[in-house]
């Protein structure tokens, strides 16, 4: 198998474009047309983790943090970051990351820490704006329900938890054929009339190339009318941090116990507590200091990130309980969404999760 398979797979789960502005997901080093000996599931990349993948024989790492964040001048070996490129290099080894584009997809890394905690109802704090188009299009009524089911397959008609989602209304179109065209129907130099179903169905942005291919080869006609239109709908199944429930309230004391053990942290920060009972909860993992107020705005009774700074906790004890767990006790179950993704796809192929604790900070 190619490593191209592995990214593709990935890639299906948590599309590039879903990334931040600011990040460099994707393919950091290597060649995926290359064949894949093993793939070794980290958090960070590290020279320790290089060395594990060299020893167990996997030619392909995927990380949630990528190692490459900025362009380099030289390589010389003067860190860390440019030591695990040499080395990458040198022993021929592909390092795939997936960062901010498995925080904001369905599924991601949010939704491991839910599932972790036992939340029920799960939605997305943050949707993702400007991210979705609406496509028309004028289809004759025979050929309707084929081009709908290109159309579904092709990534259009999500709407939240329902798939499949058009509108249809049926009308009469018209169109006169000149000399050299090959009409489906009709005949050259004469007016005809079709009947013909109007279709609307909505799309993520990035999907728009996909879908017009698809349009144009599901669509009988030679030149089939369509058109897309940008939305201002938020995308209700992208986007930062999610907000749920659980089951049954417990003590503020409890539920910190609770995660702590979960989590495995040697220090758990948390503003003062107020004796309220815990049930609604917002999380985000990773540095998520800025959906503060949106965990607010929820009605949450506890927000549970990584890493916050210092000033952020100021005026917010009776908003709501802030629960800091550490960056890498947040997203260390990343790991689990890659071996799940690509396990599910490909039983025999080898896959590792990686034994090293890459967190920099330590608690004495």
């Amino acid at each position: 198998m190619k490593i191209k398979e592995v990214v593709s797979a990935l890639e299906r789960f948590a599309p590039l474009p879903l990334q931040d502005g600011w990040d460099n997901s994707g393919l950091q080093i290597g060649l995926t047309d290359a064949e894949t000996t093993g793939a070794l599931l980290c958090l960070d990349v590290t020279e320790a983790v290089l060395d594990e993948a060299i020893a167990s024989g996997c030619n392909l790492i995927i990380s949630h943090h990528p190692l490459l964040f900025k362009g380099f001048k030289s390589i010389t070996g003067k860190d860390y970051i440019e030591r695990c490129v040499l080395k990458a290099i040198k022993n021929d080894l592909a390092i795939y990351s997936a960062h901010t584009n498995l925080d904001n997809a369905q599924g991601g890394v949010n939704f491991k820490i839910a599932e972790k905690i036992g939340l029920k109802n799960i939605r997305i704090l943050e949707e993702k704006e400007n991210s979705l188009l609406k496509l028309v299009t004028f289809v004759p009524f025979a050929q309707a329900d084929n081009v709908r089911k290109r159309l579904f397959s092709a990534g259009c008609g999500n709407i939240g938890n329902y798939d499949s989602c058009s509108f249809n209304m049926k009308g009469e179109g018209t169109f006169q054929a000149k000399e050299g065209t090959n009409p489906f129907c009709g005949t050259i130099g004469n007016v005809h009339h079709e009947g013909e179903v109007r279709i609307e169905t909505i799309l993520p942005v990035f999907k728009k190339s996909e879908v017009e291919r698809a349009l144009i080869e599901a669509h009988p006609y030679e030149e089939p009318a369509y058109d897309f239109y940008s939305l201002q709908n938020a995308w209700k199944q992208s986007g930062a941090g999610i907000v749920g429930e659980l089951e049954s309230p417990e003590t503020e004391l409890e539920f910190l116990k609770r995660i702590k053990k979960i989590f495995e942290v040697g220090c758990l920060k948390h503003n003062k507590l107020l004796g309220r009972e815990i049930q609604t909860i917002a999380i985000c993992g990773g540095s998520g200091a800025f959906l503060l107020g949106n965990a607010i705005a929820s009605k949450a009774d506890v927000f549970i990130t990584g890493e916050m700074k210092y000033h952020d906790y100021f005026g917010h004890d009776s908003d709501i309980l802030i629960a800091e767990i550490g960056h890498y006790e947040s997203e260390q179950y990343t790991k689990e969404i890659f071996y799940s993704i690509i396990r599910d796809l490909f039983p025999n192929f080898t896959v590792l999760i990686s034994k090293i604790n890459t967190n920099p900070i330590k608690y004495l």
